[in-house]
């Protein structure tokens, strides 16, 4: 009975949380995902079917008719040595068919038939029965097992009987396949010359070829763990749930996050592009460095811009700045090289007088090689067209 009550609490259990899985604690879930299962065992299963073959001994009485007392020795007649051999099926619905032989001695000076038997004599018998287990009306026991049964044989004396038989018996299982059968049957005689007789029966019982089902036991430990397998795998697939939404928002978050940096480095780039080109443009706006016709000197507008982009040099000082000499077409390429480096020179060393790192700047010197209009070799041009290529340009080389 509390075997009863232990399941039907741990299956209300079981159907609450299944009711109210929105509402169950972390820890109550983590118990049961960890809960370890029931097993079903041998205990939770019956025999329902199967082959029986038997071996022992076998006692006649022959004198219930004339008995006087309960002196078995008077009584009983019995040999020393295994006398019972049987063979049966036994099926699903309870019902068994078996197949018995036995033999046996009848004593000299036993009762038989009323009277003393006046010398020894064999008793053959053979017989078949129909058997009922009676477990199937009062419930499975697992190692009691009474029946009850009927049947037809042929006995073999001094007078050859018909019998009609009935038996009482039970047996006791030791082991899943092996058990003790006891039994008495009696054996009325169906010809007008036999007689009436009991015989007892004990000896040990083999089954095999078995078929099993679960017992009211077992059916009640299979459906407690239906039920668990059930919740467990309700409880599972909540975590995995909860797990995808938990991965699905993170993803999302990592998403946001990324385009939110993202956005941060494209603003601010442009916030460097715009800073690069405002400085850019701040130099661009301190006017040009040009030179007199075959001079290399800086001539006093020359030095006023230069004087402003030292101060700018001077605020800006992580600015390196590439610094190129050029001269207008007219004469030899090679001297436009020398004057325009000349240039170039005298341009780094006021720098330098005004407080410029001379390390910030690289100098090169490009003869004709850039001009900034069409006044090229063997084109006429004003002064005022070549004075625009005799110059030094200043910009900013790396931030």
């Amino acid at each position: 009975m509390m075997y009863r009550y232990f399941i039907t609490l741990v299956v209300v259990l079981l159907v609450s949380v299944h009711t109210y899985s929105q509402d169950i604690p972390d820890v109550l879930q983590d118990s049961l995902m960890a809960a370890e299962l029931p097993e079903l065992t041998k205990k939770d299963s019956t025999v329902t079917s199967y082959w029986l073959a038997g071996l022992g001994i076998n006692i006649v009485d022959d004198s219930w008719r004339a008995r006087q007392g309960f002196a078995l020795a008077d009584m009983w007649n019995i040999v020393p040595y295994p006398s019972r051999v049987s063979f049966g099926r036994y099926f699903r619905s309870g019902l068994g068919v078996e197949v018995i032989g036995t033999y046996n001695k009848f004593k000299e000076g036993k009762i038989i038939d009323g009277v003393p038997n006046p010398e020894e004599s064999e008793y053959w018998a053979i017989y078949s029965r129909v058997s009922y287990d009676l477990n199937r009306l009062v419930g499975e026991t697992g190692i009691f097992d009474p029946y009850l049964g009927a049947g037809l044989g042929y006995t073999q004396t001094d007078v050859r009987r018909r019998t009609a038989n009935a038996v009482v018996g039970f047996r006791l299982w030791f082991s899943e396949r092996w058990g003790a059968d006891i039994n008495t049957s009696g054996k009325w005689g169906l010809d007008s010359e036999s007689t009436n007789h009991i015989q007892h029966g004990a000896g040990v019982v083999y089954r095999f070829g078995m078929e099993k089902e679960l017992n009211k036991k077992g059916e009640e430990k299979a459906a407690l763990i239906a039920a668990m397998l059930a919740e467990q795998e309700r409880v599972a697939d909540s975590i995995q749930d909860a797990e995808e939404l938990a991965r699905k928002l993170a993803l999302e978050e990592q998403l946001r996050q990324e385009a939110a940096l993202a956005a941060a480095e494209k603003e601010r780039q442009e916030a460097e592009k715009m800073k690069r080109q405002s400085l850019i443009d701040e130099l661009a706006g301190f006017g040009k460095v040009n030179f007199d016709f075959n001079s290399s000197y800086l001539n006093t507008a020359s030095k006023e811009s230069l004087t402003k982009i030292a101060a700018f040099m001077t605020r800006n000082p992580n600015l390196q700045f590439s610094m190129s000499g050029y001269a207008d077409s007219r004469g030899s390429s090679e001297y436009n090289v020398w004057l325009s480096e000349r240039r170039a020179q005298n341009t780094l060393k006021f720098l330098e007088a005004q407080g410029v790192d001379p390390n910030r700047i690289s100098v090169a010197g490009l003869g004709e090689s850039k001009l900034l209009n069409h006044c090229t070799d063997g084109v006429r041009c004003t002064e005022k067209e070549h004075a625009e290529n005799r110059r030094t340009e200043i910009s900013i080389s790396s931030f």
